[in-house]
């Protein structure tokens, strides 16, 4: 991620409303929904599903891209969130084990895209999609651990003492810092109907063409990578239209 300045602290004032973490529940939705996906469908070939190799590709591009998505993701929070939370809430919590989970997430977010390497240049063999599988796998439940503990122990203290001023400029941060065609579709998959509703009438007109489009790549993208399991995201693409 490129380097940002620092986010300059505005005070939360007696009756300002909480922050939306919506866009940051949403982030962590799309995060534990795409490895879990990915860990059935490597396991699958695994046990025997097909896999021609333009479809081993295709996986390890995702498998990529995904662990892209998910440094970007913890980098947002140690470098912009967490300084703010120190700020705004000091002494109110401490930030020393989700760190450590963050460090020690990027050696297995490598591991991952070795592996992925592996199976894309063999074709998706079986050998190379059980190591894949497991890796993804244990990267599951360490998410899945995390992310839960973030939700139970962070939502509350962001909601409390940061203001929402503050909280807009890490969500723009974000924002501009990631990639937009792969993070884009994959939050609109994951949205309630309602909540999908809700996200499409803030969109200008031109950003909702835009979203449309990139939606409508991601879905053939995903085709490929999770076949007959690909069209999780059909409505939320014919919602943008």
């Amino acid at each position: 991620m490129k380097t940002t300045p620092p986010v300059t602290i505005v005070a939360r004032q007696p009756g300002e409303p909480d922050p939306d973490l919506l866009g940051l529940a949403l982030a962590h939705r799309a995060m534990l929904t795409d490895v879990g996906r990915l860990a059935d469908t490597v396991a699958a070939i695994r046990d025997g599903q097909p896999c021609p190799p333009r479809r081993a590709r295709a996986i390890a591009r995702y498998t990529e891209l995904m662990c892209e998505s998910i440094h970007h993701h913890h980098t947002v929070e140690d470098k912009v969130l967490w300084p703010v939370i120190d700020a705004c809430a000091a002494g109110i919590v401490d930030l020393t084990e989700l760190t450590e989970d963050h460090a020690a997430l990027d050696p297995r977010l490598d591991a991952i895209r070795r592996r992925a390497n592996a199976f894309r240049i063999a074709d998706g063999d079986g050998r190379t999609a059980t190591l894949l599988a497991a890796e993804l796998a244990d990267l599951r439940t360490l998410l899945t651990e995390h992310i839960g503990e973030e939700e139970r122990d962070i939502f509350p203290v962001i909601r409390k003492y940061i203001s929402v001023a503050n909280w807009q400029t890490i969500e723009k941060t974000a924002q501009r810092t990631g990639r937009l065609a792969f993070d884009g579709p994959r939050t609109l998959a994951v949205m309630s109907d309602e909540e999908r509703a809700v996200a499409i009438r803030q969109l200008s007109p031109p950003l909702r063409a835009v979203i449309g489009l990139l939606s409508r790549r991601h879905r053939r993208f995903e085709r490929v990578v999770f076949a007959s399991s690909a069209s999780r995201d059909r409505s939320s693409t014919a919602a943008v239209r």
